[in-house]
């Protein structure tokens, strides 16, 4: 039957009814004001109709029931089906109602026009009422039981008064030795006074909390917990606390494990950089003599040797001993980068004279295999803030790979150029043997060779896997980037950058 303010027979019949009755009207999607009440309804909230017709149906409420209903409310609406309004508080010397039906009443497009309310005095609904109660009762206590995580509740004292199954299994304790107890009795010493306070906060906050503690076992043993703590506030303004305990002992050994190792690791690369300096060190001035004496002995300073086979030698033995100081130079260098001993000395250079001093460095020994170093750099000065003795070691390193694993004839190219953000970027590209995408990573981790190329293809390949994580490592230094790009047989690109507050403008 449709609700309407004119129907006299709707509203006696309403009015006669046997149990309380409210209708409330719903105008965007919420409760506003009370349409029709009869006279039960007037006595259970111990109103005039005066003063219920045309107001809110919550401004004549005591707190408690408001907000009993307020929920119910926002549920039925949400839902669109009839909700059970369970508990409510008995008030001494008016009707006694067990509880309430809050049902929509929906228009034509299934929207929710009014909200009828109508209470329940039969004992035979609160018969109903109780057994929804007993079952929402004993669901909770079976998810309470069968949870896989440890749930204990302390009161506002910080007294236990409840713990599962979970609780028990985990940490040993015999339920009917812990009830009763203060809580804090179950962590270690260290962590009494804090358990305490943030109790004694959260109970009278009402916060919800997730943190770290340390609980102790029957056996004498302690367990790392992931905790989470709420209040649960009841009826008669009790306050409880539920928190529930995730055992994280094993995932802390772990943790504790991954950083002894971590420290043994650093230590072990700290002495091992420590022993590559000193003896790079160590072997630098006798090479250094060698280098010297046979380069007096090669150019015949103090008289001719007089065979030419021991020029040969002498040749073999220079050339020999400049490539070995090459190799400890740049194991000096990573060691010392990898210790975070080296320090940069920043000095403004023109980057177009120094990649134009590279190149003319590097042209004998590109003359004899034919390559052509291609310079796709413009004439005007450039100049940035960095280290130059790092930043052209990092172009003869790249030049130098470029030439290495290039082909008879080849072209290798240098260029710069801005990027958006105002990075320069420095860019060496050859035509060489390439390298494969499998294979990148251990071309630029310290001392990693790819051997995966047809060596008669290719001008030189000595080395010792240094050039290439020697340069990302000294670009890193700078702030800037470094990236390499290869496909095997086809060429490799390696860029890097220097940021844009090194370049002067």
């Amino acid at each position: 039957m449709a609700i309407s303010d004119e129907n006299f027979d709707f509203e006696k019949l309403f009015n006669a009814s046997p149990i309380p009755r409210v209708v409330v009207m719903v105008e965007g999607g919420k409760p506003s004001c009370v349409l029709y009440v009869n006279a039960l309804a007037l006595e259970y909230f111990h109103c005039n109709k005066e003063a219920v017709i045309g107001h809110h149906i919550q401004g004549f409420m005591d707190t408690d029931n408001a907000r009993h209903f307020e929920q119910s409310f926002e549920v039925c609406l949400s839902r669109k089906d009839t909700v059970i309004i369970q508990s409510l508080p008995t008030i001494p010397g008016r009707l006694k109602v067990y509880g309430f039906w809050v049902t929509p009443i929906l228009d034509d497009d299934n929207e929710v026009m009014y909200l009828e309310i109508m209470g329940q005095l039969d004992g035979r609904d609160q018969s109903i009422l109780q057994r929804e109660r007993d079952d929402a009762i004993s669901l909770l206590a079976s998810i309470f039981e069968v949870s896989e995580v440890g749930i204990i509740v302390t009161d506002d004292t910080g007294s236990i008064v409840r713990v599962n199954d979970s609780f028990i299994r985990t940490y040993g304790w015999a339920r009917d030795k812990i009830i009763g107890t203060e809580f804090t009795t179950l962590v270690t010493d260290d962590e009494k006074e804090r358990t305490r306070i943030n109790h004694k906060k959260f109970i009278s906050v009402g916060v919800r909390s997730t943190g770290e503690s340390k609980i102790l076992r029957k056996d004498g043993g302690v367990a790392n917990v992931l905790f989470t703590s709420a209040t649960l506030k009841l009826s008669q303004n009790r306050k409880f606390l539920v928190t529930t305990m995730m055992d994280i002992t094993l995932r802390k050994q772990m943790e504790q494990s991954l950083r002894f190792a971590k420290d043994q690791a650093d230590t072990a690369n700290h002495a091992k950089s420590t022993f590559l300096a000193n003896m790079s060190h160590e072997l630098r001035t006798p090479l250094n003599a060698i280098i010297g004496f046979s380069e007096l002995m090669k150019d015949e300073t103090f008289g001719a040797i007089g065979n030419d086979k021991y020029k040969e030698y002498l040749g073999d033995i220079h050339m020999s001993a400049e490539h070995l100081l090459d190799i400890i130079n740049e194991v000096l260098d990573m060691s010392k980068i990898e210790a975070g001993r080296i320090e940069l000395l920043e000095d403004d250079f023109d980057v177009h004279d120094m990649i134009v001093s590279v190149s003319r460095m590097l042209s004998s020994r590109v003359f004899s295999s034919n390559i052509e170093i291609v310079r796709d750099i413009s004439d005007d000065v450039l100049v940035v803030n960095a280290d130059y003795r790092l930043i052209r070691q990092i172009v003869i390193n790249l030049m130098s790979n470029a030439i290495k694993f290039s082909s008879q004839g080849a072209k290798i190219r240098v260029s710069t150029m801005f990027l958006d953000n105002g990075d320069l970027q420095i860019a060496i590209e050859d035509e060489g043997v390439g390298i494969s995408e499998e294979k990148i990573s251990t071309a630029l981790e310290p001392f990693g060779q790819v051997n995966d190329t047809p060596e008669k293809r290719v001008v030189g390949q000595q080395g010792t896997g240094l050039g290439l994580p020697l340069a990302k490592a000294m670009v890193e230094l700078h702030g800037g980037s470094f990236e390499l790009e290869s496909e095997l047989g086809v060429g490799t690109i390696v860029r890097f950058t220097i940021p844009a507050i090194r370049v002067k403008p």
